[in-house]
């Protein structure tokens, strides 16, 4: 199981699993395993095996079945927390090398469409960043002057394009890119198998042992893969319990789309400048019709339950803005990881010698994933990578009095739920739920994770989290439990849906 199983449907798993793929039966060895077949898993299993390194994929689901197909998929090289926001943390330097990295995963992921014939629907097209609010517009040219230092290529336009409203004067990015995902993502599949690669689904890795010769895998059902390096890359990090976790948190976006008529809506990445921005493209159906595609509404994982609101609220910035949307045909949500310094972490995980890790994309998980594959696959085949100094996971992220009251105000939010576990619960008994329903109860001195399916019957479980000890909380939307402090996300019946956690919720004694 993975966040392919969670209740809501996005447009791109249609296309997904991206291939059909058997579990590990055996033990076995290669050059390199990849843990997660998403955007950054299956890129840098791409990138090794065109090296010639022999490279097996495992998933804890279906192939390309994750976070990956709950993205909207905008290639963009502006970065959404603003680059005068990052050059305040890190300085001119990494910034423009930042830029550089998300620059050279747009044009990698053309030239990978173009050399392996991959019909995703790639497209160039410009993107615009319009001000929310008039009081916004200074923030836009603070931002205009730090992409023009960075060497960022931006200039303004009259108005962003959107069709129902008059933004105002907007930053136009030229040379930003769409595509469908889940169909890129079969294509590196494809070309992974067709240059040797192994790729198995549904196998869960549990744990990892660096040894004299490597590192040795070993998963849920008992075979273990022995490999020269292993590359992490499953959203948040389930080989280590701390070094990354305490540097970044969870966060939960939400999604709607529907059709619209071909050419009512401009083929164009478009933002706003909200805190929890609007994000918005459009996807062809056919010679008729385009999806209008919007995303936002941003919360803490595992911290709202008005996930619905949410969503309704959503569609109706999207009416008013885009007059030829009519009703949502779909709705779903997904998990990003935002570090404390905006920038992803890729590259070796801190303390090891043959493990690497990709995560923290910070909503920005295309091209941070592609630009993760371009910045792990030089480590470990020991050539120089331009960018791994800037997105090395061991770097400080403290580096100005900003990100440090950021990572102060991120982890009160953990030391907020490590308390839940001696307050009351939100329900007596699970009489008080409806059937698709669930809530914590206290029994004891413990907190109980409740679920009463559509049936009647009802599952208990723990609501501790396997991976910190953190209180999980339901999740209504997707029905499942969601753990705020690190990302963990469960099944009603307590199974492990997404990392950290590799182990189910605890079963609870009677």
């Amino acid at each position: 199981m993975n966040v392919g199983d969670e209740r809501s449907i996005s447009y791109w798993m249609h296309e997904s699993p991206v291939i059909d793929a058997p579990p590990l039966a055996t033990d076995e060895t290669c050059d390199v395993v990849v843990i997660g077949s998403g955007i950054a898993g299956l890129s840098t299993a791409y990138e090794l095996s065109r090296f010639g390194r022999s490279v097996i994929v495992i998933d804890r689901g279906g192939i390309g079945n994750g976070m990956t197909a709950r993205t909207t998929a905008h290639l963009a090289t502006e970065l959404d927390d603003f680059y005068s926001e990052l050059i305040r943390v890190r300085g001119e330097d990494e910034a423009r090398l930042y830029h550089d990295s998300q620059v050279a995963a747009v044009n990698r992921i053309e030239a990978i469409c173009r050399d392996e014939g991959i019909d995703a629907d790639f497209a160039r097209l410009d993107g615009y960043l319009f001000p929310a609010e008039d009081s916004h517009k200074a923030e836009l040219e603070e931002e205009y002057q730090a992409c023009k230092t960075i060497g960022v290529d931006v200039d303004w336009a009259d108005r962003a394009p959107v069709p129902g409203i008059d933004t105002g004067m907007a930053l136009r990015f030229p040379n930003q890119g769409r595509f469908h995902p889940t169909k890129y993502l079969k294509g590196l599949a494809n070309a992974i198998l067709a240059r040797g690669g192994r790729i198995y689904a549904d196998t869960v890795h549990v744990s990892d042992q660096e040894t004299d010769e490597g590192v040795e895998i070993t998963t849920e059902a008992g075979p273990v893969i022995r490999a020269g390096a292993a590359v992490f890359c499953t959203n948040s990090p389930t080989n280590d319990k701390v070094a990354i976790h305490a540097k970044q948190t969870p966060d939960r976006t939400y999604v709607v789309a529907g059709p619209v008529p071909k050419g009512s809506v401009p083929d164009a990445l478009v933002w706003d400048t909200y805190e929890a921005y609007h994000y918005v493209r459009i996807q062809p159906l056919g010679e008729t019709e385009d999806l209008l595609i919007v995303g936002g509404a941003d919360h803490r994982s595992g911290e709202a339950h008005d996930m619905d609101q949410r969503l309704d609220s959503l569609e109706s910035w999207t009416r008013e803005r885009y007059p030829s949307f009519t009703r949502a045909t779909y709705r779903w949500s997904g998990q990003v990881m935002e570090t404390m310094d905006f920038m992803p972490f890729s590259g070796r995980n801190p303390g090891s010698r043959n493990i690497y890790v990709h995560t923290g994309d910070s909503g920005m998980g295309i091209t941070n994933g592609v630009a993760g594959s371009l910045t792990i696959m030089p480590l470990i085949i020991g050539e120089d990578s331009r960018f791994g100094p800037v997105l090395d996971p061991g770097r400080k992220s403290f580096t100005s009095t900003s990100s440090i009251g950021e990572f102060i105000r991120e982890q009160a939010g953990s030391a907020k739920n490590y308390m839940e576990h001696i307050t009351g619960g939100e329900i007596a008994s699970a009489d008080e739920l409806e059937p698709g329903q669930g809530g914590l109860m206290r029994k004891g001195l413990s907190k109980i994770a409740v679920y009463k399916d559509e049936t009647g019957a009802v599952v208990q479980r723990s609501a501790v989290c396997t991976h910190l000890g953190c209180i999980v909380h339901w999740n209504g939307f997707e029905k499942c439990w969601d753990c705020p402090c690190h990302g963990s996300q469960f099944a009603p019946d307590g199974q492990v849906l997404n990392g950290p956690a590799v182990q189910p919720l605890a079963e609870v004694e009677e």
